[in-house]
């Protein structure tokens, strides 16, 4: 295996301590699972800042059009893209204060996790940040 996810209690850590997490390709669209996911996150307590350049606002929260443009400090990005454009938003990512990268259901880049685990990054791939919540944090 060329990529590994972090154990249970690093994501329980991270999600326990995270505040803030920028939501890439978050979607306005309340049938999208993006939408569904992100509300149910800042349900959960989590402040959601959407990075969506098509958008300019969801969830009550002014949209983003990339990462670079966030001028708070971020505890989680959240990825909402198809796998072939998710070095892009790796790239940008290593140029931000934050240092966990999750990548939802569904979407792998295993170059994309070498860039982030050389800049240090905690990276999560293929894995649905709702559902790893409901399961360790109670």
């Amino acid at each position: 295996m060329s990529w590994q996810n972090p154990q249970n209690e690093k994501l329980q850590y991270i999600l326990e301590h995270a505040k803030t997490v920028a939501v890439v390709g978050l979607s306005n669209n309340p049938e999208r699972t993006s939408y569904q996911i992100a509300k149910a996150m800042q349900h959960a307590g989590y402040r959601i800042i959407p990075v969506n350049p098509m958008i300019d606002e969801v969830l009550g929260e002014k949209s983003y059009a990339s990462l670079t443009n966030i001028d708070e400090k971020i505890d989680i990005i959240n990825v909402f893209r198809r796998s072939e454009f998710v070095l892009d938003v790796a790239k940008e990512a290593i140029t931000t204060d934050c240092n966990v990268f999750w990548m939802q259901q569904g979407v792998i880049n295993v170059e994309a996790y070498h860039l982030l685990q050389r800049h240090n990054f905690t990276v999560v791939m293929d894995s649905c940040i709702k559902v790893v919540h409901a399961v360790l944090v109670k």
